[in-house]
């Protein structure tokens, strides 16, 4: 015989379709939106350390111009050994804030835009499986 849940021919009814469908569609909102919350929290932290890495770069950007003042001092003051041991630094210093320019940059564009774009196309890829589900119903 048929149980709550089949008919006789052993298929289930409409109604029950519809509440199953009902169900899993909003289970599927709860996920979906536990994603977007995941991957928001994810490009969060991303921004994050780009725009410290930002900070460090200006950071030492500062130190850079404070050992270029200290070797246009020492070039006045005496000859050529301090100048050129204070131009030294002040390019390694330098180099140390481009290097830190460019991982702060690589950072953001890795954050950016904060949109959560993984859990965009898990949406589009099931709407796209409902619509293929019910073209294949109707046939």
């Amino acid at each position: 015989m048929a149980d709550g849940y089949t008919d006789r021919n052993g298929e289930r009814s409409i109604s029950e379709l519809v509440k199953d469908l009902s169900n899993q569609s909003s289970e599927l909102a709860r996920k979906e939106v536990e994603l977007a919350k995941a991957e928001m929290q994810l490009k969060a932290k991303r921004l994050g350390i780009g725009a410290g890495a930002f900070g460090v770069a200006g950071m030492i950007g500062l130190f850079a111009l404070g050992a270029l003042t200290a070797a246009l001092i020492l070039a006045l003051a005496t000859a050529m050994p301090g100048w050129l041991a204070a131009l030294i630094v002040t390019v390694v210093y330098a180099a140390i804030a481009g290097a830190a320019t460019l991982v702060g940059k690589s950072r953001v564009e890795a954050g950016t835009p904060p949109v959560p774009e993984r859990a965009i196309d898990t949406t589009k890829e099931d709407v796209e499986y409902v619509k293929q589900s019910a073209k294949e119903a109707r046939t």
